[in-house]
């Protein structure tokens, strides 16, 4: 039986790659690193399916003991501090866990004799940055300029990725991801926050959804093609060494993606814009060209955005 290994396996990301696996891979058995003391609620439906390790990534010692006890087949790390904004607040914890957590996990395969799996690392879209419009939509070979320190380490994760590839031929690939959404997606993130608001509004828990920059365009992929994606790239050596774009292609105005919530609900929603939710820097427009994933694999977004949107409304209803 093939073994994988996922880290951060109880995150947003995680969560959902482990029922696409469950689903469609039957013939994998999944072990997942958490931290001490972790929070399993994603998890929590499918936990007796899977083998959890206690692994915090900063710690080189514990890594090495995971990946020298698994020897898994195939990694896919998806372990990070992934908020943008809160790498503005805590930038060290955020390079500690993003850029070192990569470092030792990479050095504890290294390490491993007669030892060769594929690496899938999630990488980021945020490490585009400043776009020219005429860069637009953004291939892989984009140049990389990154506006917050989330975004530099992510690019600092992308190239030790490119780095043990080229110097130790390790069978790493590297997706950058734009936007993706879908249920149990943490109400910090935009599309989330607002189903999250709306869902407290309609149960009169708050009166007024609070807002921060609505000009800036996304692409938006749901989870569940985002991590099928995922999955794909690793049947595929010949994409080992390489960036992949994972994208819709659509770009969407924060604003409209406020609209089409708020028309689904049957409440007058309220908005007021908070400060508190504005960013030093922001990214004007991130829109992915997926062309690559497209031509290497047969992968393609099955779902829509809207119906990623009416689902996380859904979500948040039931839950609030």
């Amino acid at each position: 039986m093939k073994k994988i290994l996922i880290s951060g396996i109880n995150g947003f990301a995680g969560s959902h790659l482990c029922e696409y696996i469950l689903a469609n891979h039957k013939e994998v058995k999944i072990h997942g690193t958490i931290r001490r003391r972790s929070d399993l609620d994603n998890i929590i439906h499918i936990k007796d399916k899977l083998n959890l390790l206690e692994c915090d990534l900063r710690d080189s010692h514990s890594v090495d003991r995971v990946i020298a006890e698994v020897r898994p087949d195939k990694i896919f790390h998806l372990a990070a501090q992934s908020f943008v904004p809160t790498s503005w607040k805590i930038p060290t914890e955020t390079f500690e866990s993003n850029v070192i957590g990569t470092l030792n996990l990479l050095e504890a395969v290294r390490a491993q004799k007669d030892y060769d799996p594929i690496i899938q690392i999630a990488c980021s879209s945020e490490e585009y940055g400043a776009v020219e419009k005429d860069a637009l939509p953004i291939k892989e070979t984009c140049p990389l300029r990154p506006l917050s320190p989330y975004a530099v380490s992510k690019v600092a994760q992308d190239m030790l990725g490119y780095q043990y590839y080229k110097s130790y031929g390790m069978k790493i690939i590297r997706t950058r991801a734009f936007n993706h959404s879908g249920i149990r997606r943490p109400a910090d993130f935009v599309d989330s926050c607002f189903a999250y608001q709306i869902a407290r509004i309609e149960k009169g828990k708050q009166k007024t959804l609070l807002y921060g920059n609505l000009e800036t365009i996304r692409d938006f992929v749901d989870v569940e093609d985002v991590v099928r994606a995922y999955w794909m790239v690793t049947e595929y050596e010949e994409l080992c060494g390489q960036a992949i774009n994972i994208a819709s292609g659509i770009g969407r105005q924060i604003a409209d993606v406020l609209r089409i919530l708020i028309d689904n609900s049957s409440f007058e929603i309220k908005t007021k814009t908070d400060k508190n939710k504005m960013r030093p820097s922001d990214v004007p427009v991130l829109i992915g060209d997926a062309t690559l994933l497209r031509k290497k694999t047969t992968w393609t977004p099955k779902i829509t955005y809207e119906t990623t949107l009416i689902n996380m409304l859904n979500y948040w209803r039931e839950r609030v």
